[in-house]
């Protein structure tokens, strides 16, 4: 029996990307549900009684919630074909590490980034921006963060990169000048079917966001 698998998303969600950059990696069928936010479905309400966020992974009847959980739980269970984390535990816990530094680094501040200005905004874009160079840093010279093929940390990562132009227009800077690394790494990800047939057009997405700070009240 074919496993039955549903994607409870959003479209401008980054952390719901990351659940479809894992699977269309594995090569694995589902089916994505769009959620409305403001709404809750029931079947959110069900799946995921505690927080009512997306993304959760419906898997033959049973939720997995939490984008970074779910992420691992799909390379668990569909572990004969393209890897994400590291084979051996002190990798897996590296791996693990950074993946959770960018939701607290950079996806943190890249949801103020937008939402602050003046001094609050200066602060936000330098801690911004110094965990980019962090992130870089770890890169090194590889061509992905686990090495010759995209990886835990790559999935956790990339998926924002697609709400940069909108962090930059909003902060007055640019990624491409402070972290050119990152910037090569986020075309070259770009390239693999799985990330640019899932992240939405940078554009789409600053459009998006002058809808959200008009709902807002942010000048």
């Amino acid at each position: 029996m074919e496993d039955q698998l549903i994607v409870l998303d959003y479209w401008s969600s980054s952390y719901a990307m990351r659940v479809r950059i894992a699977l269309e990696e594995k090569g694995i069928k589902y089916e994505s549900k769009e959620q409305n936010l403001m709404e809750k479905s029931p079947l959110l309400v069900e799946m995921n009684p505690v927080h009512k966020m997306i993304p959760v992974l419906i898997h033959n009847g049973k939720p997995i919630c939490e984008s970074l959980v779910i992420v691992q739980y799909i390379d668990e269970v569909w572990n004969n074909t393209s890897p994400l984390l590291p084979s051996d535990p002190y990798g897996r816990s590296r791996a693990r590490f950074w993946a959770d530094f960018i939701d607290e680094k950079v996806y943190s501040n890249g949801k103020k980034l937008w939402r602050e200005k003046g001094e609050k905004q200066k602060e936000t874009k330098r801690e911004f921006i110094e965990a980019l160079r962090t992130l870089e840093n770890e890169l090194g010279e590889k061509p992905y963060f686990s090495g010759e093929r995209i990886g835990f940390v790559d999935v956790a990562l990339v998926p924002i990169t697609c709400w940069f132009l909108s962090f930059q227009i909003c902060g007055n800077f640019s990624i491409e000048e402070e972290c050119p690394k990152i910037s090569a790494w986020t075309k070259r990800c770009m390239q693999r079917e799985s990330v640019s047939k899932t992240l939405p057009d940078p554009q789409k997405i600053y459009g998006f966001v002058l809808q959200l700070k008009e709902k807002l009240g942010i000048d």
